[in-house]
């Protein structure tokens, strides 16, 4: 697809750069805005547990004119465990949005869809893209607990029949996050749905820049390289940018 060092740059546009973790703070938040915007470019957006919007956009929207803020505020609801309560899911995605939240990454009720209910999963999708209204809904089937490829096809489909803008690999907060395999399902929903605004997020274990290379590959060869953009392609990590910054020094020292 592209050379190594143009798939870094990729990659690193790519990126919802992501903490959600109990113990974050304010300060923690505000550390990783900064983080967000190097050098080398930007991030795509901030990921952040639902507490921490305002903090996000408030650290990240200090500049304005020529150099304002493109980073944008993602964060969660449904979160961790998928429950399979669409009205509660719901309020929750309504009130990130009203927060400041110009993405919101929903859990799908992968627990429900296991035990042979494809109903409530409908449901709560369409009514969290009624809630978002215009801010990014990306929803994550939490592939590495469906396991199953037929299963992670159709949790895949029923969110894209709901009106998901994103599927998401993973919460990365169980045992198994992003695969390949995955994702390749996935990407084939995508491709066969035809809805040409549609997008993938991988998360749940991307740490270096060779793993990230073999994702956007297999995304460019499924669904062509214009296509993986930060518009349709994402990736949710914590420690991936530090890697590819490393990786772009390294090539721009050697020139």
């Amino acid at each position: 697809m592209h050379d190594f060092q143009q798939s870094a740059r990729l990659a690193l546009a790519c990126i919802d750069l992501t903490s959600l973790n109990d113990d974050d703070t304010d300060s923690d938040i505000e550390t990783l805005c900064r983080q967000a915007k190097t050098p080398l470019g930007s991030t795509a957006a901030v990921c952040v547990l639902p507490a921490f919007v305002v903090t996000a956009q408030r650290a990240l929207n200090t500049e304005s004119g020529p150099n304002a803020n493109t980073v944008k505020v993602a964060t969660v609801t449904n979160f961790p465990y998928g429950n399979d309560d669409p009205m509660a899911a719901a309020r929750e995605t309504r009130s990130a949005v009203a927060a400041g939240a110009n993405e919101v990454d929903v859990v799908f009720p992968y627990h429900a869809l296991l035990a042979g209910d494809e109903a409530i999963g409908l449901e709560l999708v369409e009514m969290c893209r009624a809630a978002a209204v215009d801010a990014t809904l990306k929803i994550i089937l939490e592939t590495g607990e469906l396991a199953d490829p037929a299963l992670i096809r159709r949790a895949a489909d029923i969110a894209i029949q709901g009106g998901a803008d994103f599927i998401k690999t993973s919460t990365g907060k169980t045992a198994v996050g992003a695969t390949l395999d995955a994702a390749e399902i996935m990407l084939e929903a995508i491709q066969v749905s035809g809805r040409e605004n549609l997008g993938i997020k991988v998360a749940g274990g991307i740490t270096t820049h060779q793993q990230a290379h073999e994702y956007l590959t297999l995304a460019a060869d499924i669904m062509g390289p214009a296509w993986v953009t930060p518009a349709h392609f994402r990736f949710g990590a914590s420690g991936l940018l530090d890697n590819l910054l490393d990786t772009l020094q390294d090539g721009m020292a050697s020139v």
